[in-house]
C-alpha cells in the first residue's frame, strides 16, 4: 500500500514521501509519510484525552510534531477503524483527492501512514473545529459565529467547491458537504473536509449511477432515490447548508408524533409569508444584515431545487455571495446610543463589532426574480 501511495505522490508536484521542509520554507501543501512511531508520539499514543472526534469512520486526535520542521506544529490524525475492503478504499480516495488539491478553503494534508492494519491521515489542525460545533454542540451557546463570520463561512466553503467542480482535474464531486465537514481555523475561516466519498469525474462526463453515500437531510433527491450523482448534487448539499448556517436548524428534526421535517419544510412557510426575520439564529439577537439574510435564504432554495437542471452551478453561487459582501460600511450604532459605537477592522475576518450595510441591490433583484420564476440567474454586478 505505502509503495503505491509512494508512486502516485510522485507524479504530483511537489509531493512524495522524501521532501523535507526547512524551518524557513513556506510549506505550500507538502507531504510526508509517517511512521506509525513517529504519529504514536505525537498523538500520545492515541491518548483518548488526544481524541477530538469519533465517527463511522473512525477517531480523530490532536497531536503535536515537529516532522521536517524546527519548530513543533499542531496536527490532527484521523485513524481508520477495523480495516475492511470499504475502509481501505474510503483512504485511498481521501488520500489520493487530498493529494490533488490546492485551495485555501479546503483542508490541508500533512501526510499519512499506512501499514499493517493501521491507516492513518495526518491534517493541518484546525483550532475552531467543526461548524456543526458552534451551530449545534458544545460551542453552540457562546454564538463566536456572528453574521459576518458565517458569510465568510458560506462564501469561503462555496469557493471551496467550486474549486473542485471547475478547477481540480479532472473534477472532483464531493458527496458528503454538510456541517460536520466544514472546518475552521483560527480566524474562522472555512475549509472543506472529509473527501472519504468523493467522485473524480472524467473530462466530458456529466452525472455517473452509484451507489448511494452521504448523510441524511443533505441529499439531492435524484442521488438519493437513483444513485444519480453530478456536480448538481453537491450544490443541493450545500443549499441546505446555507439554510443551518443561517438558522442553526438541522436539516432533519423529529416533530411529536415521531414525524420528522426537513430545513426545506421548515423554512418555506416563512418565504411565503415574505417573513424572513425568523429564519435567522436567534442567538444572534437580531445583529445581523436583513437584506443579506434574505437573499441568502432565497440563494438556498434556488440551490435545493427539486429538478437538478433549475439549480445554479457553484460559479454562480460564489458569484452570487460575493455580490452580496461587495458592501458599503456605514459605522452606525446598532444600540440607541452613537457615541458607544465602535468598529473593528479585522483583514482575516472582514469582521464588524456594529454596522449597516449598503448592499448591492442590483444583485438582490435579480436573485428573487429567478427564485419567482425558476431560471438560472445573471451573475451580479460587478464592483466598481
Amino acid at each position: 500500500m505505502v509503495k503505491a501511495m509512494r508512486r502516485w505522490l510522485c507524479c504530483i508536484p511537489g509531493g512524495g514521501g522524501d521532501h523535507e521542509i526547512s524551518g524557513g520554507q513556506e510549506r505550500d501543501y507538502l507531504w510526508e509519510i509517517y511512521s506509525l512511531k513517529e504519529i504514536q508520539h505525537a498523538t500520545n499514543n492515541f491518548h483518548n484525552d488526544n481524541k477530538i472526534g469519533e465517527g463511522g469512520f473512525g477517531s480523530v486526535y490532536w497531536g503535536r510534531t515537529s516532522k521536517g520542521l524546527v519548530i513543533e506544529f499542531q496536527i490532527a490524525v484521523k485513524r481508520l477503524k477495523a480495516m475492511s475492503a470499504k475502509a481501505e478504499m474510503e483512504f485511498a480516495v481521501e488520500v489520493e483527492i487530498l493529494g490533488r488539491v490546492r485551495h485555501k478553503n479546503l483542508l490541508g494534508l500533512r501526510g499519512f501512514y499506512a501499514g499493517g492494519d493501521e491507516r492513518l491521515i495526518v491534517y493541518d489542525y484546525m483550532p475552531n473545529h467543526s461548524l456543526i460545533t458552534h451551530l449545534h454542540g458544545q460551542l453552540a451557546a457562546d454564538c463566536l459565529l456572528d453574521w459576518p463570520r458565517r458569510m465568510n463561512i458560506m462564501l469561503g466553503s462555496a469557493e471551496g467547491l467550486q474549486y473542485l467542480h471547475y478547477e481540480a482535474n479532472p473534477h472532483i464531486i464531493h458527496r458528503d458537504i454538510k456541517a460536520s465537514n466544514v472546518l475552521l481555523d483560527t480566524n474562522f475561516q472555512a475549509k472543506v473536509a472529509d473527501f472519504g466519498f468523493a467522485k473524480l469525474i472524467p473530462e466530458g462526463v456529466t452525472h455517473l449511477t452509484t451507489r448511494v453515500k452521504g448523510t441524511l437531510g443533505y441529499l439531492a433527491p435524484e442521488y438519493a432515490m437513483w444513485g444519480k450523482v453530478s456536480d448538481s448534487c453537491d450544490v443541493f448539499s450545500f443549499g441546505i447548508l446555507l439554510l443551518e448556517i443561517i438558522s442553526a436548524k438541522k436539516p432533519l428534526e423529529k416533530l411529536p408524533g415521531g414525524m420528522k421535517r426537513d430545513i426545506i419544510q421548515w423554512v418555506t412557510p416563512y418565504v411565503q409569508k415574505g417573513a424572513f426575520e425568523p429564519i435567522g439564529d436567534p442567538r444572534m439577537k437580531g445583529r445581523f444584515n436583513h437584506d443579506q439574510l434574505k437573499m441568502t435564504v432565497l440563494v438556498a432554495l434556488k440551490c435545493t431545487d427539486s429538478n437538478p437542471q433549475n439549480r445554479p452551478s457553484m460559479m454562480d453561487v460564489v458569484e452570487w455571495l460575493s455580490g452580496m459582501n461587495r458592501t458599503k460600511e456605514v459605522r452606525t450604532m446598532m444600540s440607541k446610543n452613537p457615541k458607544d459605537a465602535h468598529y473593528e477592522d479585522d483583514e482575516e475576518t472582514d469582521r464588524y463589532t456594529s454596522y449597516e450595510e449598503v448592499t448591492d441591490y442590483e444583485s438582490f433583484e435579480a436573485i428573487e426574480k429567478v427564485v419567482d420564476k425558476g431560471k438560472t440567474p445573471p451573475a451580479p454586478r460587478k464592483a466598481r
